[in-house]
Formats: C-alpha cells, structure tokens, sequence
C-alpha cells in the first residue's frame, strides 16, 4: 500500500520533518519503495535511482535535525532531476547514447541549491535526448509512459519528471523548458509546470540545447510548491553571465490575495479553433473559473504570435547546431572504434551516437545558420523577433497575466507522432512564445478529457514578475478544486 507519505506536498513534508514528526529517512523510504514498486515497472520515470546515496543524505538530516540545525526549506523533501543537470560524480546522458560514459565534473546551480536547502535527491530522470522533443519518445534509453494511462506520453521533453511528480514518486522535481518542455509534459501528466523569466535561475551546469531560450523549472502537485521550489533555485550566480542580478521576493507573500483587480488577456490571434473539442470546452470553463473568481477578461492582440512555431525552430535549432558541435568523439562521451581519420571520427561517432530527432535538428539548424541562408532564416528570424517581443511589452500595459490552453489536445498514443514531426511540433503552439520572449508562465491542472486524461491551463506574466503568475494559479487552483491522481497510483494507495 501505498504510504500518504508520498501523497504530501512539499511543504508538509518539509514541516513534519523539521518539526520531528516525521524522519526524512522515512519519507525517502516509503517514496522509494513506491518507486520500485510500482512506479518505474509501469512508467519507466527514471534513468537511475540514488537509493543508498538518498537514505544517507535523509540520515545525515535527521542527525542535524537532533543536534538543532536549521535544515532549510526543502528540509528532507524528495526531489528529482532532469539528466541534463549535472550532479558531480554522478552520470548525465542527456538521454543520448553520445554522453554514455560520461559522469559529471561539478554540480549544477540550480541542484546546488536545493541541496543546500535541505532537499534529497533520489534520481535522474529520464528525457527526449537533448530535451528535444514532446513526447519523451526521443530518448536513447527508452520511452517513458503516462502514469494516467501507459498507452500515453507524458509529454516532453521533461516526461520522466513530470511522470515521477505525478506519480507521487517525488513532490518535486527539476526540468529544463526551451519550447515548453516543463509546461507541456506538466500539462499532459497533471501537475504543476513552471518555467521563470529568463535568466531567472543560473543555468550554469546545464546542458545546453538553446542558450538564449533554455530555463531551468520546477514541476510539482502544488502552486505553493513550484513557488517554494522557485525561490530556492532563481537569483544570481556569478557562473551564469546570462543570469539576472535581480533578486527574489517572497513568493508566498501574496500566492493567496485571490483575483479581485486582476486583469487577465486572451491574445485574439492565439487561435483555439484547431484544439481538441476537449481542450476547447475546458478553456472557456478555465476563463468561466477565472471571471468568477473576480479577474477580469480583456481581449489583447499579438498579431505576431502566430510565428512563434516558426521562429522558435529556426532559433532553437541554430543554436542546437551550435551547441552539440562540442560532442565531437574527442573529449568525452561516445567514441566510434570504426573511424579511420579524424573526419571519420567526428562523422563516426556523431552518427553512432545522436538519435534520428537531434540529427534531424542539428541539420535544420546548420542550414539555416548556412552561407547563403544565414540573412533568409536566422537573421530574419531575430528580427521578427524582436517584433514580438515589443507586441509582447505592449500588450503587458493592458493586462497582468495572458491565459491560453497549455497545449491543444491532451497526451496522445506512444507512437502516434513519431513519424510526423511537424504535427508532433505543433503540440508547442501555446508554449513557445513565453520562451521566446522570455517570460514567465505556469502550467496548471484544469480537468480531464473524455478520455479521463489531465488538462492544463497555461498562465503567462510580465519579465520577473512570477509572484503575479503563481497569485492567479493558485486562485485557479483553488477555483478547480480537485486532486489529480492518476489511477495508478489510486489503485496502489486502496490496495
């Protein structure tokens, strides 16, 4: 049977163990033995587990917590990583067969400072090879399922976190989004996905994918717990020149003023005509939720949006190009036996070692930042952007938050889009912009379909403004009022 342990969020536990009601070695044992029982046999969330190095970490804080140390906020809090985080000593594949091998030389910002906040890490998690993908299908060391339905993806490309949040295998969990790869896979499990402003949090021990697009997140079951998680892992870091000096408020300081004097914009050109007849009565129950609560509903325009698919797999996938040309065969990682020559090497060992998606990517983004094409795709592609970026700030002026769906159907068949990107690039039509532009946005539960599957609604905000974002998630958590627990796990916890 499954323990309630499992099922507390973030803060309770953290309380409890703070408070000696409980030990953080309990906690971490009872979310582990659900993990290896029933968790990972069915979804698959986790590419390894830290067990014996998480019951230590939990030991350790239980010691301090006798001898009156402050623990931090996070105090014994399981907690998992995406394996595009490095951890020192520990593995990071990226979920690619070129990093096989490869163990870390230091330890992401970011997990630095859940460590430091008491937090324990019980494993890497599992990701469409290079976070490029939505459906966690990509990656070289097999597919990850839905925990609401394991003939479904958990979305992508932080499938294996959203998976294992959902599962109640951990309360939070760290993922990186570029395009929506926290919110989107959030979405489609029925959690709590939130990508900050960038520059927000460090990304300094972060695999690169798209340095001016990629941010670090946390997914959770909770509003309260993605902004406790934020305000862990965001501020400085004098190891990330693209991280911003701002610092961070107190998230939890008015996550419960509720909605009255709000005012929330429906982007006109932001078309939900093509999303699922499910997504589309629950969006208009969304904005239903959202008026009575006391927000008001204003139309704004951002004519440009309607790029955004485009601009971002130009964008994305030139500095994709750029950044993995450093898995070469040379300095670590895969290394091809067959090469003859240095070209061969590079040749051999990219070929052997990067998935058909990343390939795929790389050759995009390659041509685009061609001679002869550089001024067509990439430099046009900037200049649009900075259009959208400006209908962005001017629609700001009229309204606090933008509301969409978060994706346009719920989580489809393992399979079903392998063979055709483009409609598989289309499930990041609402979640691309924010990433562009860089703001922030939540994912938030919002019901189920027809089919019992999650859905989600997507809640973006001004640069550095998070705490107005998590303000109206939280209305509209409240306003949904449900527990969103897959079967799965239900059936595990009545057993």
């Amino acid at each position: 049977m499954a323990s309630d342990l499992c099922r507390l969020s973030a803060e309770e536990i953290a309380a409890s163990v703070r408070s000696g009601e409980v030990s953080a070695l309990e906690v971490v044992n009872e979310c582990l033995a659900l993990t290896e029982e029933t968790v990972e046999p069915a979804v698959h969330a986790y590419l390894t587990l830290f067990a014996d190095e998480a019951r230590e970490t939990a030991s350790a804080i239980d010691r301090r917590r006798r001898a009156g140390e402050d623990l931090g906020v996070l105090a014994g809090v399981p907690i998992a990583l995406k394996d595009n985080l490095s951890v020192a000593g520990q593995p990071c594949t990226c979920g690619s067969k070129i990093l096989a091998g490869y163990s870390a030389t230091f330890t992401s910002t970011a997990a630095q400072r859940v460590l430091d906040a008491g937090a324990v890490v019980v494993g890497r998690t599992n990701l469409d090879e290079f976070a490029m993908g939505s459906s966690c299908e990509n990656s070289a060391y097999g597919v990850t399922r839905n925990p609401w339905n394991t003939d479904r993806v958990p979305g992508g490309s932080s499938g294996g976190s959203a998976a294992a949040v959902a599962s109640c295998s951990v309360p939070l969990a760290l993922g990186s989004d570029t395009g929506g790869s926290i919110r989107q896979p959030a979405a489609f499990c029925g959690v709590v996905g939130l990508k900050p402003t960038y520059g927000r949090v460090s990304r300094s021990g972060l695999v690169a994918f798209a340095s001016s697009l990629d941010q670090i997140g946390p997914l959770s079951r909770t509003v309260r717990d993605a902004a406790v998680a934020l305000s862990v892992i965001a501020g400085p870091d004098p190891a990330d020149p693209t991280c911003s000096p701002i610092g961070v408020d107190d998230l939890l300081a008015h996550i419960e003023d509720g909605l009255q004097g709000v005012r929330v914009g429906v982007v006109r050109e932001m078309d939900t005509s093509e999303a699922a007849e499910d997504v589309r009565g629950d969006w208009q129950d969304s904005l239903r939720r959202l008026e009575e609560g006391g927000a008001e509903i204003r139309e704004v325009s951002v004519p440009h949006v309607t790029s955004s698919i485009a601009l971002y797999y130009v964008i994305a996938n030139s500095e994709a190009s750029a950044n993995l040309s450093r898995f070469d065969g040379l300095r670590y990682g895969h290394r091809s036996s067959a090469a003859a020559t240095l070209t061969d090497l590079y040749e051999e060992s990219r070929e052997e070692g990067f998935g058909p998606e990343v390939k795929r990517r790389i050759l995009l983004g390659t041509f685009a930042l061609s001679s002869g094409y550089y001024d067509a795709y990439y430099g046009k592609a900037r200049g649009v952007l900075q259009v959208l970026k400006e209908q962005f700030r001017a629609a700001f002026e009229d309204v606090d938050v933008i509301v969409s769906p978060t994706s346009p159907t719920s989580a489809f068949r393992i399979g079903e889009m392998v063979d055709d990107p483009l409609r598989m690039y289309l499930q990041d039509i609402y979640t691309t912009a924010a990433s562009l532009v860089g703001l922030p946005a939540i994912a938030v539960p919002s019901g189920l379909d027809s089919r019992g599957m999650p859905l989600s609604l997507q809640i973006m905000g001004r640069a550095f403004e998070e705490s107005t974002v998590l303000r109206v998630a939280r209305d509209f958590e409240r306003a949904v009022d449900r527990e969103f627990i897959p079967p799965l796990i239900a059936l595990e916890r009545a057993s």
